[in-house]
């Protein structure tokens, strides 16, 4: 059975375009590009796509294959994730953790409007900063 919203019909305005597929379709959920480059002592990570369940299942190896070969953590790049939802979130969480384990840190250079506004809402874009400039707990949203 084909999901509701797929069947749903835009109703003919006169004068307004009716919304058509001629813009390139998002990216099928689960999809994710994940690229890795080497630094000096740092591993740039860059992902691009929907960061969610299936897909960070899929992402957390690569993610700890990055933290290894790392000496002192990760640079992420996340201007081109387009959704995270709370598991995104929470591979995110989870690696932060591990780093902090292996005395490295996670530190998020760029994110997009979706994930800034994620982070905000938790409290949690100190605990991905490069020098925290407040107590590293997350707090409730108001």
């Amino acid at each position: 059975m084909q999901h509701p919203s797929r069947r749903a019909q835009f109703p003919a305005v006169p004068g307004v375009p009716c919304p058509r597929r001629s813009a390139p379709a998002a990216p099928a959920p689960g999809r994710l590009a994940v690229s890795c480059a080497p630094g000096d002592d740092r591993v740039r990570v860059t992902l691009r796509g929907e960061l969610d369940l299936v897909s960070g299942n899929r992402l957390r190896g690569r993610l700890s294959e990055a933290l290894a070969a790392s000496a002192s953590g990760l640079d992420l790049h996340l201007s081109g994730l387009s959704f995270c939802d709370c598991a995104g979130l929470s591979v995110l969480m989870e690696l932060r953790r591990r780093a902090l384990s292996e005395s490295k840190t996670v530190v998020i250079q760029d994110t997009s409007p979706a994930i800034d506004r994620l982070l905000d809402l938790i409290g949690a874009q100190d605990l991905f900063s490069p020098s925290p400039s407040r107590p590293t707990q997350m707090h409730a949203a108001v």
